[in-house]
């Protein structure tokens, strides 16, 4: 429901204020990639998980980078070492029994260590915890191997879990009362870029992970190991293009006002805001305000002139009759196209996250009526 929110204050209620700088700047790694998700969970479930697709970010920026799953900021940076804030996207498989107790995913947050041993070779070291403060470690080896269009990046890890993160995410003690403690799980896995044309990439990646004692032993575990598999396509910068190394300075704010309505993507397109095949417009008069700024990366895409912009965004959600106010967090890549007829016209399409406190009364309305979970967090 986020989403149909937003198409609505975008053709309808967008301000624009764009403005550059003549100067060029150095075209930084961006990208967009989307994947299929596959596991063989070790819990003791009739069947496995469903494939999910899951969105990817790339971007290095001097201070801000986003690595697929992973989004932060460099606190300190120099030739060899860098101290990093990060969040990001954990995967929890649990038995389908407990997906209405339990998110599938969640976010983690943390500080990261990272250096470069010797040249295409990283050493990572990691703290984090989730939202509730159960806290792991990390300590991954990553090697960069580059041939041709293809790009390997085999690693090695080992991750120590708190007895909270291990009785939460393996004994699920919330639901079994079962505590368990402590415990040490080492991965190995791979992930593969193929150059296909431009900007066009094939990405993936396989992994294999073996559980701690502990966790094996809780009643929930049935095996030791467990495998994870993604596979999909990507838009990179295409590091083929060397001519293209330089894009204008070029940013912009935009300060929009939407009003909440139940309809569907296709009604908003067409102006059919008031009714929808199950109900009408909101009688709350629901409303939300929104800051979002766009950094350019770059003007060309496949050769023709689009322009791709990074566009972090703050929506503000007003209180209602049957709602507090609720605040929403947005990070996204956009891609705008601008032609004549007959007058000048502007249109984009972005892709992205969203984080919300907590979930507005419309979306959760919409989610009860459709048989399905909200989540704070979305596509």
């Amino acid at each position: 429901m986020r989403l149909n929110f937003a198409i609505f204050f975008l053709v309808m209620f967008s301000s624009v204020n764009s403005f550059a700088d003549p100067k060029a700047q150095p075209e930084k790694p961006w990208g967009l990639g989307i994947v299929a998700r596959q596991v063989n969970t070790v819990f003791d479930a009739e069947t496995e998980p469903d494939s999910s697709f899951v969105p990817l970010m790339f971007y290095q920026g001097d201070t801000f980078f986003m690595r697929g799953l992973e989004i932060g900021g460099h606190l300190y940076k120099e030739d060899k070492n860098q101290f990093n804030v990060i969040s990001r996207m954990s995967f929890f498989d649990a038995p389908e029994e407990y997906q209405s107790e339990i998110q599938g995913y969640h976010i983690d947050l943390g500080v990261q260590w990272r250096t470069d041993l010797i040249p295409n070779t990283q050493l990572d070291l990691e703290v984090l915890s989730d939202l509730d403060g159960r806290f792991y470690g990390n300590l991954t080896s990553r090697w960069n191997i580059q041939s041709g269009d293809w790009e390997l990046m085999p690693s090695l890890s080992a991750r120590y879990k708190s007895a909270d993160y291990n009785s939460q995410y393996f004994s699920l003690a919330w639901a079994t009362s079962e505590r368990i403690g402590a415990g040490v799980e080492v991965n190995a896995s791979v992930e593969a870029n193929y150059h296909v044309n431009s900007n066009f990439y094939l990405i993936g990646s396989a992994g294999l992970t073996g559980i701690d004692k502990e966790a094996y032993e809780s009643s929930a575990i049935a095996q030791r190991w467990n495998s994870e598999i993604y596979l999909g396509f990507a838009f990179l910068t295409d590091k083929t293009n060397t001519n293209k190394n330089k894009v204008p300075s070029k940013s912009y704010l935009r300060i929009s006002q939407g009003w909440a309505t139940p309809s569907d993507i296709g009604d908003i397109l067409v102006g059919d805001i008031d009714s929808d095949a199950h109900g009408v417009k909101d009688e709350y008069n629901n409303q939300f305000s929104s800051l979002f700024y766009g950094q350019l990366l770059t003007d060309e895409f496949f050769g023709f002139p689009v322009e791709i912009y990074l566009t972090p965004g703050f929506i503000w959600h007003w209180d209602s009759e049957v709602q507090n106010t609720e605040q929403e967090y947005v990070i996204a890549l956009k891609a705008y196209t601008t032609f004549d007829w007959p007058v000048k016209w502007r249109v984009g399409l972005a892709e992205g996250l969203s984080y919300i406190t907590n979930i507005t009364y419309i979306e959760a309305k919409e989610m009860e009526w459709k048989g399905f979970e909200g989540s704070n967090l979305l596509n």
